[in-house]
């Protein structure tokens, strides 16, 4: 069964919510021949992949290369400028806010891939922590990265591995966003073991 992306152009940051009505929206949508310069420029470097449509792409890939392809059209929209759409995820790539290291990474148990997310995207990622998504992560490698599983069991590296339960999701969305704009005060409120 093939699975999509989206791409196309927003002025600012907008919802999943909204970023579905616009999916929604554009399904029946005709082909066309003149797209938008940066939906075009993207869709050329996935080729075999695209639909090109005047405002928007869709970008369909087979499971056996969905994790390769999907983290590629992430970094492609970034350096187009464009929102990208995971109907599957229900998540938005925005291009803004984002957090203060450019080399920052999302990983997640369901082989998502994303370079300098938006903290929005983080905020929602960890939503989606299940059986299927058994953990986010966000790392600067090298350095030091938080990372969080099902039952809110939180781990935190820079030198030395310590981690600690959290209580609710907003606490561990909380310190994923410190971690994210260069606060560490997610390391005074929790206990922590060394591991």
């Amino acid at each position: 069964m093939s699975m999509e992306l989206m791409v196309w152009r927003e002025n600012e940051p907008i919802t999943r919510e909204q970023a579905a009505q616009t999916y929604s929206l554009a399904q029946g949508t005709p082909p066309a021949d003149t797209v938008v310069p940066e939906v075009a420029a993207l869709a050329k470097e996935v080729p075999g992949h695209a639909r090109l449509f005047t405002e928007h792409a869709l970008i369909v890939m087979e499971p056996d290369d969905l994790d390769e392809v999907s983290n590629r059209v992430f970094a492609l929209a970034r350096h187009y400028g464009l929102v990208c759409y995971d109907p599957q995820r229900h998540l938005v790539h925005n291009l803004a806010p984002l957090g203060v290291d450019p080399e920052t990474q999302l990983h997640t148990g369901d082989g998502m891939l994303v370079t300098n997310p938006d903290l929005a995207l983080v905020h929602d990622v960890l939503g989606t922590l299940s059986p299927q998504n058994p953990f986010a992560v966000l790392v600067t490698f090298g350095r030091h990265f938080i990372q969080v599983s099902p039952g809110y069991e939180l781990e935190y590296k820079e030198g030395t591995i310590r981690s600690t339960m959290v209580p609710a999701l907003e606490e561990v969305r909380r310190a994923f966003h410190e971690y994210a704009i260069g606060e560490r005060g997610f390391l005074e409120r929790f206990h922590w073991s060394a591991r």
